[in-house]
């Protein structure tokens, strides 16, 4: 990408899109497209077809997204389905008839079968049975890389996939129904040390493991494939490491300073029971990252703390 291509950050608010955002700005480019949901209605296909023909973005980064926790994923399965299926078939197909140059889309790990076999390597996609409680969001990715390769092969765009391991970092979304494991524990062992509680609930056995990635090691990841991979196949990106819930809930209770007392709900669901990426393939390219997982969430939490996002 030259510094002055045009480029459309679609989700640019959002935990990766601001990451993307931050990244391309630091690296000096200057033509960043970008629209608010006020702005434009990703689901509505004439908004979107009449934006990407008036602004002819050269590339494209597929970041916006319905996302949530496991309660989420399973309570609003039919809002998170349609709402990610109509923003990937509308931006990609939009970008097609755009003649973007390159277009990447952002999937998720739990695109992968419940059980495969750790860790996840790309060719295990569609080899099993997904998880229940987010098998609607990750049926709407699996049509997403699907589509991208399916737009390749017919029209020869350049359309890439790429499948993150789970996130945090900064402007990520803390709301108890809403959040993913690691904010959602943050806010919960946070307000338990303002209001004094003798212990903090948490869902599961906290036996199921999970690998955590910065979102700004992803913003680099993305910008060095964007830049360097142009293969049908999708790719992971992640750390190769993984931790149990339970390690994580005792690390980020160390880390607010909570001094009570954990209690795991075993009639909550664990999710999937392990999700740790193989990272050979993007290994292979020199790619890996960089943010260790306490130093990145002691830097989230005081983020989060100055600007009063917990309460």
């Amino acid at each position: 990408m030259e510094k002055s291509d045009k480029i459309y950050i679609a989700g640019h608010r959002g935990m990766v899109g601001s990451a993307i955002l931050r990244r391309l700005e630091k690296e000096g480019y200057t033509n960043l497209l970008l629209r608010t949901s006020d702005e434009l209605d990703l689901r509505n296909q004439n908004q979107v077809q009449g934006f990407m023909e008036e602004e002819r973005p050269t590339y494209v980064f597929l970041a916006a997204a319905q996302v949530g926790g496991i309660g989420a994923n399973d309570k609003y399965r039919a809002e998170f389905f349609y709402n990610n299926l109509m923003i990937e078939v509308n931006v990609i197909h939009a970008s097609y008839l755009a003649n973007v140059k390159k277009l990447m889309f952002l999937g998720s790990s739990c695109i992968y079968p419940k059980m495969a076999d750790q860790p996840l390597k790309e060719e295990y996609i569609l080899t099993g049975v997904l998880e229940s409680t987010n098998e609607a969001y990750a049926i709407a990715k699996i049509a997403g890389l699907k589509m991208c390769q399916y737009y390749r092969h017919q029209y020869k765009c350049n359309f890439i996939s790429v499948m993150p391991t789970n996130l945090f970092g900064y402007n990520d979304n803390y709301d108890l129904e809403k959040a993913h494991v690691l904010p959602a524990l943050l806010s919960k062992f946070h307000t338990a040390k303002i209001e004094n509680k003798s212990s903090v609930v948490v869902w599961g056995t906290g036996a199921a493991k999970r690998e955590f990635l910065h979102s700004d090691d992803l913003a680099d990841a993305v910008l060095f494939l964007m830049q360097h991979y142009d293969d049908p196949g999708l790719i992971n990106i992640g750390t190769g490491k993984d931790i149990s819930i339970m390690e994580l809930a005792n690390l980020i209770k160390d880390i607010v300073g909570f001094k009570g007392e954990i209690e795991f709900d075993s009639t909550k669901p664990d999710g999937t029971p392990r999700k740790l990426l193989n990272v050979d393939k993007i290994g292979r390219m020199g790619w890996q990252s960089k943010i260790e997982l306490r130093k990145g969430i002691i830097e989230v939490y005081s983020e989060v703390q100055n600007m009063k996002v917990l309460a």
